[in-house]
């Protein structure tokens, strides 16, 4: 086993959360899942805090994103400025391209 996953995703990706709702530790808030955002950077891979929880090795290492929401793909009845955004960091093994 590879001690780190392959980062997928750049900069500019279009991306979609996925809706999975795992008992136990989870570090993906259910308010995002399912929504579609753009990736902004990537930080590194990181040690998989959802393993870790379970007393796991967390590896492999997983990437983790910065990814960027409109309010309103977030929000339903968001009111707000277009330009407002929802800015999450997400590991890789929740997001798929959208």
């Amino acid at each position: 086993m590879a001690d780190v996953s392959p980062a997928k995703y750049k900069s500019g990706d279009k991306v979609r959360v996925g809706t999975g709702n795992p008992p136990g530790h989870c570090r993906t808030p259910s308010y995002v899942r399912g929504k579609k955002g753009t990736v902004v950077k990537l930080y590194g891979a990181f040690l998989n805090p959802e393993s870790l929880g379970h007393g796991g090795s967390g590896l492999p290492k997983q990437p983790m994103y910065q990814v960027e929401f409109e309010q309103g793909e977030v929000w339903e009845q968001y009111n707000g400025p277009v330009r407002d955004k929802v800015v999450v960091d997400l590991f890789q093994q929740w997001l798929e391209f959208a």
